[in-house]
């Protein structure tokens, strides 16, 4: 797969830009020396009664900064773009705050956004996902499936989970020790830490009541909208994890853009 040809490569310097902050005509510079394009993906829903609404839009964001400046040191141009903060949210539709979408408007959103990005020689377009709603990743990995100019590290599939921690691989992970980890080293005052250290553990696995066709958080027995072990979560952890969320960004975009663009940096083969 060779999605697009951004001109940076090993040597040079790269850069990494906010879309958002920027001017047109900044814009417009960066694409003529070749860029690609991040765009974070979340969601707007209820995670526990400890963590903000927009827990998966900031740990999107977290994997999205991190990947950039890893690729920036592979002497890549990179724009990080706005965040996509609504989507399906089906599993925590029962909860006040979250807002789900149907998976047909997330996917002509993508497609809209790609549109606009790839027609201007910004390729890739890199989805930085942190929403682990079925509905919503089916929308991810099909768009990936029938379009190589979209790169998509499913963070689901067995090559990158099992490089995160044990409660993510458990699937007992919403707004769990993994999530709550990762939002207290990224944007630490979000979190009510007073009502973090009193959760009680909910062991419940996610991906494993998926398999068995329950459809919601209650179903699975998430009452206060979260499973793992919140109180055991810690900065540290979630730095890393960033880090590691980061890896996996770049050796994804790495991969897809082939072997003329390939660095060692941060891999682990």
């Amino acid at each position: 797969m060779n999605p697009g040809q951004p001109r940076g490569n090993l040597g040079e310097v790269g850069s990494v830009s906010e879309l958002a902050r920027m001017t047109w005509e900044e814009v417009r510079d960066v694409e003529g020396r070749g860029a690609l394009a991040i765009l974070p993906v979340g969601a707007v829903e209820a995670h526990g009664p400890h963590l903000p609404l927009d827990t998966d839009v900031i740990i999107a964001r977290a994997m999205a900064e991190e990947g950039a400046a890893r690729l920036k040191s592979a002497g890549l141009h990179v724009l990080v773009l706005p965040p996509v903060s609504y989507t399906p949210a089906p599993f925590a539709a029962d909860f006040p705050g979250t807002i789900s979408l149907r998976p047909e408007t997330l996917r002509r959103m993508i497609e809209d956004i790609r549109d606009a990005t790839v027609s201007r020689a910004v390729t890739p377009l890199v989805l930085s996902n942190a929403h682990l709603d079925p509905a919503h990743v089916g929308v991810l990995r099909g768009l990936a499936a029938n379009d190589p100019r979209i790169v998509f590290p499913d963070v689901t599939r067995r090559r990158w989970a099992e490089r995160l921690t044990d409660e993510f691989r458990s699937g007992a992970c919403h707004a769990g020790r993994y999530e709550t980890s990762i939002v207290l080293s990224a944007a630490p005052d979000s979190v009510r830490q007073d009502l973090m250290a009193e959760l009680e553990p909910v062991p419940h696995s996610l991906s494993e009541a998926i398999q068995e066709g329950k459809r919601t958080f209650l179903e699975v027995g998430g009452t206060n909208a979260y499973f793992g072990y919140p109180a055991e979560a810690s900065a540290e952890e979630g730095r890393r994890t960033i880090e590691i969320l980061g890896e996996i960004l770049e050796e994804a975009v790495m991969d897809a853009l082939g072997p003329d663009h390939r660095s060692d940096t941060g891999r682990n083969e």
